[in-house]
């Protein structure tokens, strides 16, 4: 396999299916099979999932909340699709771990770096649940963020869409897709990856990221055995 450890990054909105709201289980069934093909295949696997689908504190501060109150609580909404996901895993006698930023013990064990390392070299699947524990972090910044901390190879950013293009492809029809681009290069074009932070994070630690459809069945083991799907950004 081309990559021993990644860190997988899931979008929650992406939960949803064909909902309004909330977790579609045959989504979550599905994302669970690709999962298991790579760890089949001894990959050494690190998740984090969004919490969109449930809060996104700044679609609430834009409402008038209070902007850390609103974090606060999408936090604890990626913890909820963290549970979701392990109990998909789990069903699929796939070992795993919730590791969560803030204390919840009675349901996941706190982020401790070392112990997260130990249960991937055992080959358990880690969750990182409740971003980075700070208001003002998306997922994507604790995504690359616990990424470097446990050595991860690449990030794989599942999205619906399969790759990195010129513009939106969903709203111009004359959008180019790039199979490879150098950090420095999304910076000057102005494309959108992820927010700042966590692309400058990633960029700084040489940490590549690779931006690819999830939904597609089979993407996640292609990109693990090398093959080139999605947009890989890269030094």
């Amino acid at each position: 396999m081309k990559y021993k450890r990644i860190l997988l990054k899931l979008s929650g909105e992406a939960l949803m299916g064909e909902r309004q709201y909330g977790i579609d289980p045959k989504i979550l069934s599905e994302y669970a099979d690709e999962i298991k093909q790579i760890h089949d295949k001894g990959v050494e696997i690190a998740i984090v999932i969004g919490g969109g689908n449930i809060f996104r504190g700044v679609a609430g501060a834009s409402n008038g909340m209070d902007r850390v109150q609103g974090d606060y609580m999408g936090m604890l909404a990626t913890v909820i699709n963290g549970m979701a996901l392990q109990g998909a895993l789990e069903d699929k006698g796939i070992l795993t771990r919730l590791q969560t930023a803030l204390k919840i013990e009675a349901i996941a064990e706190p982020y401790i770096k070392r112990r997260a390392v130990r249960h991937l070299e055992k080959g358990r699947v880690v969750i990182f649940g409740a971003g980075t524990g700070n208001p003002y972090f998306t997922t994507d910044t604790a995504a690359v963020l616990r990424g470097v901390e446990v050595h991860a190879d690449v990030i794989l950013k599942g999205t619906r869409v399969d790759g990195i293009y010129t513009s939106d492809p969903e709203k111009d029809a004359n959008a180019t897709k790039f199979d490879y681009i150098s950090f420095e290069d999304v910076l000057k074009k102005g494309l959108n990856v992820m927010d700042t932070t966590a692309f400058t994070l990633s960029q700084e630690n040489k940490l590549p990221i690779v931006v690819f459809d999830m939904n597609k069945k089979g993407n996640l083991l292609k990109i693990c055995e090398g093959e080139n799907v999605g947009t890989v950004v890269n030094i």
